[in-house]
């Protein structure tokens, strides 16, 4: 075993959907592989390649790979799923394998990709095939590289969760990629809502198959959903795997009853509801972070972009009739979607119901951080992911606030509000949701002319990026406002932790 060599791989499955519908079923590319390779001549395969030193995540290096050895790139491709990463071992070749499987959808010419033509095999290939996923199989006949069948199925979960509960998640998954509306929070109470959907169609003839199955699902929700929103959809998917596994009998042979998936589902509703209490608990915390404050003079707060928990506790402490505080509330109201308009309108609607509210609300483009932050007391960001060291990652703008209020007012504190499901025990996504070019074009509106826009969205002749996420570092956050109180960096520290010891018992064996 000691001579064995150890190669970590990303393998990439070509799927293609009928006019681009992938609500209908696929065929899928396989390779045969050509015998100037070093293992597996002949056989059948994904395209795949060893992830080296350089590349920054299996992802990286499955994009190359497709390049290399398709031709096809990003303009022809759109990452559809991620899988599972799993290892095995091959004596036949000395080799421990540790596949990081990954599937991309063919975009046809109406798509404005190459389509099938655009496939271009090198050296490594003899030739390719279409295949309905069905078809493949891990039996010798099929000649296909070891596991292949396996690899398929972290992919492709029909093979596993049956086509019902397959197609509910699948179109919760676009539902959850498509949304860019709703907040992180949000995101995670509709993750959960798809869950309680799947969990009912999953076959349960035998409860060890339906417990994989329901942890399969609850990976992908997290993983394939829209994983730079991801940490809250994977502590509502950990919380739901408690309370599944306290209901599971012993007797783990047996089959399940359809009164204990009931029963499961009916706790897994009460979870929704209590959820919500979260945020009331953040509300008495960022008021009770007010009191730290003289309220004899105004406290000037600067936000940005649109975060339900902020706007709600902004709204709660203008609401108060305790509250006798003059604040001085000034919103940057972030690109391309404009969403800190919805902000300032919501606190304004506010103080028009509480004429005794001494406050005054000022709304700022976000280019203008600098100049809103002069004389600020306090610089409120919300966060979609919170990392394991406690850096936050916010709505595009917010490292430009922060800088620029620092720079004109030293003394000015830098505030995450956020739930802890915020936090995230694992390393980042190693790719940035980049979106839409088009929200940015059609925002200018008769700026630019109709001429001089592309087809897809884009000036002509110009590369337009639209990304919604950044980094604000843990060393620039002076607080963060959970639902358990004031908190520092150490606490986001402990908590991460925690959330890691669960996932990897939940998830390690799948």
């Amino acid at each position: 075993m000691s001579s064995l060599k150890k190669r970590a791989v990303a393998v990439s499955f070509i799927f293609k959907f009928p006019d681009g519908n992938v609500s209908r079923r696929p065929q899928v590319a396989l390779f045969r592989r050509s015998g100037e390779v070093n293992t597996y001549p002949h056989k059948l395969a994904p395209i795949s390649g060893s992830v080296d030193p350089q590349d920054c995540s299996p992802l990286a290096t499955a994009w190359r790979e497709l390049a290399e050895e398709t031709t096809l790139t990003a303009s022809s491709l759109r990452l559809f799923r991620q899988g599972k990463p799993y290892s095995f071992t091959d004596l036949d070749v000395g080799r421990e394998w540790t596949i990081n499987p990954f599937a991309f959808i063919l975009k046809s010419a109406r798509q404005g990709g190459a389509g099938e033509e655009g496939i271009k095999i090198d050296w490594e290939h003899e030739a390719f095939q279409w295949f309905d996923p069905d078809e493949i199989s891990d039996d010798e006949a099929f000649q296909g590289v070891p596991r292949l069948k396996e690899s398929l199925r972290r992919v492709w979960f029909e093979i596993d969760l049956g086509k019902d509960a397959a197609d509910v998640l699948a179109a919760g998954l676009k539902a959850l990629q498509d949304d860019h509306v709703s907040g992180a929070r949000e995101l995670a109470a509709k993750a959960l809502d798809i869950y309680l959907d799947v969990i009912p169609r999953l076959e349960t003839n035998d409860q060890t198959s339906w417990w994989k199955n329901v942890r399969f699902a609850a990976w992908h929700l997290w993983k394939n959903g829209r994983e730079s929103m991801g940490a809250p959809i994977l502590s509502v998917v950990l919380s739901s795997l408690d309370i599944i596994e306290k209901h599971l009998p012993t007797n783990s042979s047996s089959s399940l009853s359809n009164r204990i998936v009931e029963q499961i589902c009916a706790a897994l509703k009460d979870f929704a509801k209590a959820r919500q209490q979260s945020g009331t608990k953040i509300i008495t915390t960022f008021a009770s972070f007010l009191d730290h404050f003289p309220s004899d003079k105004p406290l000037k707060i600067i936000t940005l972009s649109s975060s339900s928990t902020i706007t709600s506790s902004l709204t709660h402490v203008l609401s108060s009739d305790s509250s006798t505080r003059p604040l001085d509330i000034h919103v940057l109201e972030s690109r391309p979607l404009f969403e800190g308009v919805k902000v300032a309108q919501r606190l304004s609607s506010t103080i028009q119901l509480h004429p005794s509210i001494n406050a005054s609300i000022t709304l700022h483009t976000d280019a203008s951080a600098a100049l809103a932050s002069q004389n600020a007391h306090i610089l409120l960001l919300g966060a979609d992911l919170i990392d394991k060291s406690g850096n936050v990652s916010n709505k595009t703008g917010s490292l430009p606030a922060v800088l620029a209020a620092r720079h004109v007012s030293p003394g000015v504190k830098i505030v995450v509000v956020a739930e802890k499901e915020k936090i995230l025990p694992f390393d980042p996504p190693g790719h940035d949701e980049d979106n839409d070019a088009g929200e940015l074009v059609r925002s200018w509106g008769d700026v630019v002319g109709s001429a001089s826009e592309g087809s897809d969205g884009e000036l002509r002749g110009v590369t337009v990026k639209n990304v919604y996420f950044e980094w604000v570092p843990a060393t620039m956050v002076d607080v963060y406002l959970t639902e358990d109180g004031i908190e520092g960096t150490q606490d986001v520290e402990r908590w991460a932790g925690e959330v890691r010891q669960k996932a990897d018992r939940f998830f390690d064996d799948l």
